[in-house]
């Protein structure tokens, strides 16, 4: 995903039709747009001959691309989860794991990186409700699985705005909800977490348009994801107008919404409550 977004942005700045690209590496014009969206592997050569089309010159860059090109063939580790998983997910996880900074809007739920296993049980079990337990397992499996992410040595940065909703709307019973608003607050403690919640009694704000997740990347010249899920599939927005948009929304969320201290004492008064 990464690296085919990055080709598509460098074909159309220099004006090139997808039918150019695939005639100039011996392949047709619909290769060109798969590879464009992340959906075939990817030859060292046909990425070499298109970084010559497109005028990329420099051997730092053209080296940075090509190890992209040998990251994106190998199966990361979520791929023995994949029969459990919907087929647009897979990119997500990848895309996550290759983020440095990670910023999100949840109103229906806690964010996947900050459920309990009990939270997230309850979660899937209600998402999958035709699924086996052993199915279910294996996707709560894999949720704490990418939790480490924030532990890690190299572990991300991580923003992310709670909406109150997601907070009083129970998933499992009271001692899920209680353990699950117990794991917010110490988590948010962490010095790569900003947490925020933004409360029922602000109103009407920026997240008007529903959850989302901005993905950015330590590479300087690849550019932010935006992550958008759907019913029965997923967007990824990585066009800057696009993008600029949800970094703004999310911008003024963070403005809006009580400090990390503030709404770690919100929860508290949550955790008492319940």
């Amino acid at each position: 995903m990464l690296l085919g977004s990055h080709l598509r942005r460098l074909r159309e700045a220099h004006g090139i039709t997808r039918e150019k690209a695939g005639y100039s590496i011996r392949a047709s014009e619909s290769k060109i747009s798969r590879m464009e969206l992340g959906r075939v592997s990817f030859k060292a050569r046909d990425v070499e001959d298109l970084l010559t089309l497109y005028g990329v010159t420099d051997e730092q860059e053209r080296e940075s691309l090509l190890s992209l090109a040998k990251e994106a063939n190998v199966a990361g580790w979520w791929h023995s989860y994949s029969d459990v998983l919907p087929s647009w997910f897979p990119t997500y996880v990848g895309l996550e794991g290759a983020a440095h900074l990670i910023r999100s809007y949840e109103v229906q739920f806690v964010h996947g990186l900050l459920q309990t296993e009990a939270y997230a049980h309850a979660v899937v079990a209600r998402g999958m409700k035709d699924g086996s337990d052993a199915e279910i397992e294996k996707r709560v499996a894999l949720r704490m699985e990418r939790q480490k992410y924030l532990v890690a040595e190299n572990a991300p940065e991580f923003h992310c705005v709670l909406d109150e909703a997601a907070l009083r709307r129970p998933y499992g019973d009271r001692e899920v909800m209680r353990g699950q608003l117990q794991h917010l607050i110490d988590i948010s403690e962490r010095p790569n977490v900003r947490l925020q919640v933004m409360p029922f009694s602000f109103g009407g704000h920026s997240g008007e348009s529903g959850a989302f997740t901005v993905l950015s990347f330590p590479e300087s010249d690849l550019s932010d994801v935006v992550y958008l899920e759907q019913l029965t599939s997923a967007l990824y927005l990585d066009k800057r107008e696009d993008v600029a948009q949800y970094e703004t929304a999310l911008q003024q969320l963070q403005q809006d919404s009580p400090s990390p201290a503030e709404s770690r004492d919100l929860l508290r008064g949550l955790l008492q409550l319940s």
